[in-house]
């Protein structure tokens, strides 16, 4: 006789239980796929290693660190629907509306993602040449979901045509960033955060210190055009760099985005924006 009785086994009860068990995992899929690109993924990375740190602690018999760590897990457990509430109400808003199933997991390929910079880059230097203020937020792989939220949606395709409207003066958009995700420009007039970190000593302007925030905070990457000089600046990473040639603005975006296999020499520690307000 084995160790499992299989004849108390019924075959609707292994349809149940399979059936029980797709459900779960096609909800626990959708909920990763609708974190996928957020913010809300480093938390749960966070949440995750606070919960290996538990397990750890007590196979160790680290009385006092594992009882300090419950206590920080179980507020972090508290305070994960005030932490990820854009995202729940994102998702309820996807599965109220029937569109829970119908977002696309693939991005845009390689030779769209070459045309959207393209896009930008020539937007750029039209501004740059015009003296038109502009600042251009592309996403990587975090999200900006509350960025974007806080602008004027737009779903449009991007052409350097369209980035140049939105940022001429005199115009409704003009004033704010503009989020693009994928080949999408998802908003205008969006609010981004002002660096902390340089908002005193180096005098930048309030589109320079947007874009270090931006780039403090997530890892897109910030295309600057500034409106007193024609300069054009990108950040990424926490850094700033000013005053770029069209053509080192092109081969570092290139680089940022994977299509130049090249070592990403335009980022090695050059120091941190300098100079003056532009």
């Amino acid at each position: 006789m084995g160790l499992f009785d299989w004849s108390s086994v019924s075959p609707m009860g292994v349809l149940t239980t399979a059936a029980d068990i797709a459900v779960v995992a096609t909800m626990v899929y959708f909920l990763l796929r609708s974190l996928k690109g957020t913010q809300a993924v480093s938390l749960l990375n966070g949440l995750l290693i606070l919960y290996a740190a538990n397990l750890l602690a007590g196979l160790l018999r680290l009385e006092a660190l594992a009882w300090l760590l419950k206590q920080v897990t179980t507020m972090a457990i508290v305070g994960i629907p005030v932490v990820f509430q854009p995202e729940i109400r994102r998702a309820l808003d996807q599965l109220g509306r029937g569109k829970i199933f119908a977002a696309s997991l693939r991005g845009p390929g390689l030779e769209e993602t070459e045309r959207v910079l393209r896009e930008v880059a020539r937007a750029a230097e039209a501004m740059s040449r015009d003296f038109i203020g502009a600042l251009i937020v592309i996403e990587r792989a975090t999200g900006t979901g509350e960025i974007t939220e806080s602008g004027v949606k737009l779903d449009a395709l991007v052409s350097a045509e369209l980035l140049v409207n939105v940022f001429s003066p005199h115009t409704p958009l003009h004033d704010g960033a503009v989020v693009i995700r994928g080949n999408r420009i998802l908003a205008a007039a969006c609010v981004l955060p002002l660096s902390e970190a340089h908002s005193s000593g180096t005098k930048l302007g309030t589109r320079h210190r947007a874009a270090l925030g931006m780039s403090e905070r997530t890892d897109a990457v910030m295309v600057v055009v500034s409106e007193e000089t024609g300069g054009i600046s990108l950040a990424s990473e926490g850094q700033l760099h000013r005053d770029l040639g069209h053509n080192e603005m092109r081969e570092r975006l290139r680089v940022l985005f994977g299509l130049d296999s090249r070592e990403r020499k335009f980022w090695r520690p050059r120091g941190r924006s300098r100079g003056r307000a532009k």
